[in-house]
């Protein structure tokens, strides 16, 4: 009876997912002001169609996002941030 414990087979693998905690990175470097000036810091927060990235992607706070999607409206308005991102991340020297 001692050799059944050990034997015992799992159909399927026993999920023990370690999900990283998600954090606002601007509460955790003291960030107060999000420069809207900043594109290249701004296209982190934008998807490759020029969608701003919602809170449970990016893990930033609610007063924080409101800041994120302000700069990024404004950065729009004065033409450092395109509209509508075709081969957003290629133009603006992202990762690649």
């Amino acid at each position: 009876m001692a050799q059944a414990n050990s034997d015992i087979k799992y159909l399927t693998p026993i999920a023990v997912d370690i999900k990283k905690k998600k954090f606002c990175r601007f509460k955790k470097l003291g960030i107060k002001y999000i420069d809207y000036k900043d594109a290249q810091y701004l296209t982190r927060f934008i998807n490759d169609q020029g969608k701003i990235l919602p809170r449970r992607l990016t893990g930033t706070s609610l007063k924080y996002q409101k800041k994120v999607a302000q700069a990024i409206k404004r950065a729009r308005q004065i033409a450092l941030l395109p509209f509508v991102g075709d081969n957003l991340k290629e133009n603006m020297g992202g990762n690649k």
